[in-house]
């Protein structure tokens, strides 16, 4: 175990109604394992925790940025992201699980056959699709391993065996990618593509689902990175901007 004094400061922060809340708990009560391990991983000498501020619970202050750890739906985001993001620097830190092991009942934990990958930000960005057009956001992927702690409920949806899942613990850090703007996310565009393609060709370049295929060209033709150039039975035409 490691005796060190914990490097972390815990203060509190006036929102601009200076309204201030007392609870040490605030932000913490439903933070899953997953949450509390990445908040964790990015903290710093110095940064302060669960701070109110102008009616939000803040994550991690350092200075003037604001780090958001965000393992859940971005739409959710869209009305702190729109509050926040014209006065400050905002990081949202978001994981992504590229392999899970499923902890069950009386059985042993097994790897799951679903993977995830970097590309699968694009099923949150749809949800709100010109979200890095905004100068103060920087959006940072994290590649993860995790367990899914799961427990019976019969009333668990279809194709889930019966199961739901009650906890992520994070197993291990696999990778991080960063998008500071939106063209970042050409990045994720392979290089292989034919002057004018449709989703069928950027899936099959890519080596994704076409569902994914077609959730970039959703987020990626409203920044203005990708153009339509028609329609054909094949599907909606794309070229990249020039």
């Amino acid at each position: 175990m490691d005796d060190r004094p914990d490097p972390r400061v815990r203060r509190w922060c006036s929102g601009d109604d200076g309204t201030l809340s007392s609870d040490p708990h605030i932000g913490t009560l439903n933070e899953g394992s997953l949450h509390a391990a990445l908040k964790d991983a990015y903290a710093e000498p110095g940064d302060e925790f669960e701070v109110p501020l102008d009616g939000f619970v803040i994550d991690i202050c350092r200075g003037k940025e604001l780090i958001e750890i965000q393992t859940g739906s971005f739409g959710a985001m869209g009305r702190k992201l729109d509050h926040l993001l014209p006065s400050h620097q905002v990081l949202l830190v978001h994981p992504i699980a590229v392999e899970s092991y499923l902890d069950r009942p009386g059985r042993n934990p097994r790897k799951s056959p679903k993977k995830g990958s970097v590309h699968s930000l694009f099923g949150e960005l749809v949800s709100i699709p010109t979200l890095l057009d905004h100068p103060n956001l920087t959006l940072e992927i994290v590649l993860v391993s995790v367990t899914k702690v799961q427990v019976e409920d019969p009333k668990a949806r279809r194709g889930r065996g019966g199961y739901r899942t009650q906890d992520r613990r994070l197993r291990e850090v696999l990778g991080r990618h960063r998008f500071e703007e939106s063209r970042d996310l050409l990045r994720l565009v392979p290089d292989n593509l034919p002057p004018v393609f449709t989703t069928a060709d950027l899936a099959s370049r890519a080596g994704i689902g076409r569902d994914v295929a077609q959730q970039m060209a959703y987020c990626l033709r409203p920044l203005g990175l990708f153009v339509e150039q028609g329609r054909t039975k094949a599907g909606i035409q794309y070229s990249l901007a020039g």
